[in-house]
């Protein structure tokens, strides 16, 4: 047992230090404007956001690039609220604002790839940049996009997305956790090992995705729209995909209003990863639910291995800190780490629950859909 244990703690320990390696080798972005402009498609599928419509719809009107040079589509994925009126009467009050509202055309188990393609058949322009409906985009988006495109002739940009939180626990420990996922995805592009982007900003070449034929091989999995696409490019452009750590293009979102959409939420993403073609990806996540196991059956055990415990546990804890206190630097959020002691006690309680429900549970639901995990 000790042996194991040790073996475990090795490889995490390894695996963090080198994230955090990683993190520091993806330097900040801030390039200086352009001459050469692009030309961008924003798409946003959407199904029942009336509450996040207005606030998304707003931020977008304010992007500072060449109106000429953008279009916005949303796609209305079988809303039954009145999501479809609350964009339409925007679009009346905002006339000098380019947004086309399309109806998805279903024709796999993914509704949102559907709806991304449905919408990139209609696209007028050369990049494709998709982002969530309950999310705020920053004004000069498009402008740092452009300025990276030009200046290192990329496929495919994945970049940085954060949560909006209130003062509770609950929402603290969402951000905490996901600025952990943002450190690991950061870090796994500085050791060129990549494995991790998020469709809520995500921008690639519209010819690229038409030459891989898409969603094609994975669109029998519900979700997946970021993380199969990037697989797909990395593997034919393996030097053409970057990440862009840039402030200037942070998207904002919010995290879930409920314990049991937290739950479904996270057992969708984990879902993804039986899936994946990413060896890398895949030893992350038997590493990290290997680690948070250990935790757990030491702490069961501590009564007779207590000093062993809170040894591989203050590792871990300070290995961790300092990957998502990097993370919480970069997006200017250092107040939340006050959370973390307490909320890593109750993080390895909280992965094992995830990867047990996403292990035996044979569907979730999504947008008030029920799917096939």
């Amino acid at each position: 047992m000790v042996a194991i244990s040790l073996l475990i703690t090795l490889v995490y320990s390894l695996l963090i230090l080198a994230f955090i390696i990683g993190f520091n080798r993806v330097k900040p972005f801030n390039g200086n404007t352009v001459k050469t402009l692009n030309s961008f498609s924003i798409i946003i599928p959407f199904r029942n956001e009336r509450e996040n419509l207005l606030e998304l719809l707003a931020s977008l009107s304010q992007i500072e690039y060449p109106k000429e040079k953008y279009e916005i589509i949303l796609i209305n994925d079988d809303s039954t609220d009145d999501s479809v009126e609350i964009t339409r009467k925007f679009i009346n009050q905002n006339d000098a604002v380019n947004i086309l509202i399309l109806n998805n055309k279903r024709k796999s188990n993914s509704p949102k790839k559907d709806a991304i393609e449905t919408a990139i058949n209609q696209t007028k322009h050369n990049w494709i940049v998709t982002t969530d409906a309950d999310c705020i985009v920053p004004n000069k988006w498009l402008k740092t996009l452009n300025t990276y495109i030009e200046k290192n002739k990329v496929k495919m940009i994945c970049a940085p997305v954060t949560y909006r939180v209130k003062s509770t626990v609950f929402e603290q420990f969402q951000l905490l956790d996901f600025m952990s996922l943002i450190g690991a995805t950061i870090g796994g592009f500085g050791i060129k090992k990549p494995f991790l982007n998020n469709g809520a900003n995500l921008c690639y070449a519209k010819k690229t995705f038409i030459e891989l034929n898409g969603f094609e091989g994975n669109n029998n999995i519900a979700s997946g729209d970021d993380v199969f696409l990037l697989e797909k490019i990395i593997k034919h452009f393996p030097n053409q995909v970057h990440f862009l750590k840039s402030k200037d293009a942070l998207v904002i979102t919010k995290p879930q209003n409920s314990l049991k959409n937290l739950i479904y939420q996270r057992v969708r993403w984990a879902s993804k990863t039986t899936s994946s073609s990413n060896f890398f990806g895949k030893f992350v996540g038997v590493s990290v639910l290997s680690m948070n196991l250990l935790i757990l059956v030491l702490f069961l055990f501590q009564n007779s291995t207590f000093n062993f415990f809170l040894t591989i546990f203050l590792l871990k804890f300070i290995l961790d800190f300092y990957l998502i206190l990097k993370t919480v630097r970069f997006t200017e959020q250092t107040k939340i780490i006050y959370y973390y002691p307490i909320i890593a006690l109750f993080y390895p309680f909280f992965t094992i629950s995830i990867a047990f429900l996403a292990f035996f549970k044979k569907s979730f639901r999504w947008k008030d859909r029920k799917f096939k995990s």
